[in-house]
């Protein structure tokens, strides 16, 4: 797949700026460990557990419908937005811009971004066992949380490339974006009772553990086939 990347790179004639540009690697890095330790320590803390903790019993009624018309409309479409259909929709829109905006590259790390993401979120949920509802609730991280954080964190990371912005700007941009997608998602799982607040952020923190490691890795394939195809 990568290889078929570095192909279409060559063919639109445009130079193809790295999805985690140089400003945003170191503090990027150090984000993605600190988001890796924070859903290891929680998945630790609740492992098994079928009720809320105490920090999520401070902030709300994590097992309740908490919002009521119009605002539990507004929740429902949000939480559309993490369900398989409303996902793949968001996917082939974002793709589709990437490849008419000729950035296969980007193409990629849309994919690859949030599936691995998802993915992560999935073995998380079954080696925690954290339940909400009933045994066959997973909840711990909420994978909705993690999917819509994923994307804004690739949008971001997209727009952010070739910017000319500041490592401060450009870290702040990119760690707002997440956190704006994260909290609106999150608020809708809450409200609906979905998931506890606790799910909410271990599923942020898996976004932010995996993207930049995934934009990374795209880069670094990339560049390096491109590389040996020129020495060629």
């Amino acid at each position: 797949m990568v290889e078929r990347v570095v192909e279409a790179e060559r063919g639109s004639g445009t130079e193809q700026p790295p999805l985690l540009p140089p400003v945003l690697r170191l503090w990027l890095g150090l984000g993605s460990v600190v988001g890796a330790v924070v859903v290891v320590v929680l998945g630790v803390m609740y492992a098994g557990h079928s009720r809320p903790g105490s920090a999520d019993r401070w902030l709300v009624d994590p097992t309740a419908d908490s919002v009521r018309p119009p605002l539990r409309y507004a929740a429902l479409a949000t939480d559309f937005l993490g369900e398989p259909l409303g996902a793949a929709v968001l996917l082939a829109a974002l793709v589709a811009g990437c490849l008419l905006l000729r950035r296969p590259r980007a193409a990629v790390l849309v994919v690859a971004g949030a599936g691995v993401t998802v993915v992560t979120a999935t073995v998380l949920k079954y080696v925690v066992g954290r339940t909400i509802h009933g045994a066959d609730n997973l909840s711990y991280p909420s994978g909705h949380t993690a999917f819509a954080t994923a994307l804004a964190l690739v949008l971001a990371l997209l727009a952010t490339g070739g910017s000319g912005l500041g490592r401060a700007a450009s870290t702040v941009w990119v760690l707002a974006a997440a956190l704006v997608a994260g909290a609106a998602m999150g608020w809708a799982q809450v409200a609906l009772g979905a998931h506890y607040p606790t799910d909410v952020l271990g599923g942020w923190c898996t976004a932010l553990a995996v993207v930049p490691a995934v934009a990374w890795l795209v880069d670094r394939v990339a560049d390096g086939r491109a590389g040996r195809r020129q020495g060629r």
